[in-house]
């Protein structure tokens, strides 16, 4: 039996989108994950999840100068494959109807996710980390040192 990811469950109601664009972003890299499908990505990255790779884009990769100083970081990044129409969303977990602003979905007029990872490794244009829950290939939009109390610098 398959099951399609993007149907509408009851409860749920998707709008029109408008024909008007804001912004222009820049994705500055890709992250790889051994997830592949939606059904396969946990509902929140955890910092003892698997390991997975940020590879940054050649032109920015000098943005990672002075990174090996932290423990921990925010991805933020683009839920390319997410439905961007529904308002009202039933999660399958619970099947209660919620407004999207409500929700953590990927489900959202504009699929920005963010997470906090544990930085294990970095490289030459990359970054290995802990704690995605994002598809393998999502576009990268930005990465940022996370300054926490209980984050020791890296040395």
């Amino acid at each position: 039996m398959s099951h399609d990811p993007y149907a509408i469950r009851p409860g749920e109601r998707a709008v029109t989108l408008p024909d008007r664009v804001d912004a222009h972003l820049v994705f500055i890299g890709r992250i790889h994950t051994p997830f592949t499908m939606r059904a396969e990505c946990p509902r929140q990255g955890r910092q003892d999840g698997p390991l997975c790779r940020i590879e940054i884009d050649a032109p920015w990769r000098e943005g990672l100068k002075g990174l090996e100083g932290f423990a921990q970081a925010e991805v933020l990044y683009w839920m390319h494959q997410a439905r961007r129409d529904l308002v009202l969303q039933s999660p399958k977990h619970n099947g209660e109807t919620m407004g999207t602003f409500a929700l953590r979905s990927p489900v959202r007029p504009n699929p920005i996710s963010t997470s906090r990872v544990a930085i294990v490794a970095i490289g030459e244009g990359w970054v290995d980390v802990r704690g995605l829950d994002c598809l393998d290939g999502t576009p990268l939009i930005d990465l940022k040192p996370e300054h926490c109390a209980f984050s020791p610098p890296r040395n």
